[in-house]
């Protein structure tokens, strides 16, 4: 066929019928990463996405192991003018739990009404192997991509990639290239495509507060022995004004006002796409006095209370004065904050707010990351949503994530590329949820997409050269 385009969209429209196996196959493997006992499972969805990359004709494939999990890594080096895109996803999981809210199990991938129910369906098997359907449509179409291809594929990312900076460094040249690509991400709507162009960063810690040796009785030292429980009430009160602003001493280091250009892009939004507080069971937003609900959302800084615990729970009453209580907390973080410094402010306030006669603890949680902000004229943005408007039909809008990729921020620092977020997920998918799914025409829609987006790079890579 003269026009390998569109006999690639072809390849595609003709696989579209076996895409629900290939990620009912992925997705029966239990990768959870948060649990040891999944280790085997790991290893094994590892495997599967080597050999999937193998399938295709990838000359190079690698698993690069860690003090954790592997990252699976495939390269298929075209042509050193044309320019080197580097594909970004993870095949580790959430744990599934609670099993009994699910309508099938988590780990017997099930289609019902167009969509593949599974544990990792979206986030991001799906997102994963949409990027290498796409791929295997442009080699079954003109032997290979029309861009030289990079995957980076890791087993962490949902225990806040620990290893993967170590991996970009220690693999710098094998790795770079002109632009990433992240497979994992999502849209605003099934019908809605959307850009990403920023996310926020993450710290958190664990805050102990504890009095005395062990837990005392309520009548005997009530009114004398300090109260842990009211210790952390006293501390977590604290952390916020009455204007909704955080109030550690030096939390804001670094923070800029959001751009003009960004002010804009949000305010852009069409009036339907902006969430209500009765679409999550609410009455009303708060937050931040003279930021919008999507700026507070979106691209400001936030100090949240995970968890509170301590004390007797059980039935009834026990009449304790507890020795210790507990709270996780995490901070999701905007361009200019360091996740060390910002947990070195939190740290020294809560010290200064410790009540007499208890102790307190700060423990800081693993996985951290910087924000991630693309500037919104990079010249990927255009040539993406044209992609998304060819597939879609409708004019895709600029989004933020409120919540945490670390990779993206390490792509550009460690590797000085810019990455754009190109994924297909969905805000009804229940990611992390009882019940995850993907639509199966999304898989087709998404897999359209990413080819025309490689061409699409292949025919103006002078423009994405990294800066």
């Amino acid at each position: 066929m003269d026009d390998p385009l569109r006999a690639a969209l072809d390849a595609v429209e003709a696989h579209a019928p076996t895409f629900a196996d290939d990620l009912a196959a992925f997705v029966r493997i239990p990768s959870v990463s948060t649990a040891p006992e999944h280790r085997a499972d790991i290893t094994a969805a590892a495997a599967w996405v080597a050999a999937r990359l193998q399938r295709i004709g990838f000359p190079e494939v690698r698993t690069i192991e860690t003090p954790g999990n592997p990252v699976v890594v495939g390269r298929w080096s075209v042509d050193e003018a044309l320019p080197t895109v580097v594909i970004y996803g993870h095949y580790d999981v959430q744990p599934p739990e609670p099993l009994e809210l699910w309508t099938s199990p988590p780990f017997e991938p099930a289609v019902r009404d167009g969509r593949l129910y599974g544990r990792g369906a979206a986030d991001d098997k799906g997102g994963v192997l949409t990027a290498i359907q796409a791929v295997q449509a442009w080699v079954e179409a003109a032997g290979r991509p029309p861009v030289n291809v990079t995957f980076v594929i890791e087993g962490e990312e949902e225990i806040g990639s620990p290893h993967l900076p170590a991996v970009l460094r220690e693999h710098r040249e094998l790795l770079t290239g002109d632009l990433a690509i992240s497979a994992d991400g999502g849209m605003y709507g099934a019908d809605q495509p959307s850009l990403t162009i920023g996310t926020r960063g993450l710290a958190g810690c664990q805050i102990d507060v504890v009095g005395a040796s062990s837990d005392l009785h309520s009548g005997m030292y009530g009114g004398v022995a300090p109260n842990p429980l009211e210790g952390l009430a006293h501390i977590l009160a604290a952390m916020r004004d009455d204007h909704g602003r955080i109030a550690v001493p030096g939390f804001y280091d670094g923070v800029q006002e959001p751009s003009q250009a960004v002010r804009d892009a949000l305010a852009a939004l069409p009036a339907g796409m902006r969430e209500e507080p009765s679409a999550v069971g609410l009455t009303t937003w708060i937050g931040e006095e003279g930021y919008s609900p999507l700026e507070r959302r979106w691209v400001r800084p936030t100090f949240e209370i995970n968890g509170m615990w301590g004390g007797y729970q059980g039935e009834g009453v026990k009449t304790v004065l507890p020795n210790a209580a507990h709270a996780k907390i995490t901070c999701r973080l905007v361009e200019g904050q360091d996740p060390d410094r910002v947990l070195d402010a939190i740290e020294a306030y809560v010290t200064s707010l410790t009540p007499a006669g208890l102790q307190v603890r700060v423990t800081r949680l693993a996985g951290k990351a910087r924000a991630y902000q693309m500037p919104v004229d990079h010249p990927s943005l255009p040539l993406a949503s044209r992609c998304l408007e060819e597939v879609y039909g409708k004019e895709p809008v600029f989004v933020w994530i409120g919540g945490t990729v670390p990779v993206t921020s390490d792509f550009r620092s460690i590797l000085g590329m810019w990455c754009l977020y190109f994924a297909f997920g969905e805000p009804d998918n229940s990611i992390h949820a009882p019940n995850e799914f993907f639509r199966i025409e999304t898989i087709r829609r998404g897999t359209l997409a990413t080819v025309r987006l490689l061409q699409a790079i292949a025919e103006h890579g002078d423009a994405l050269k990294q800066g």
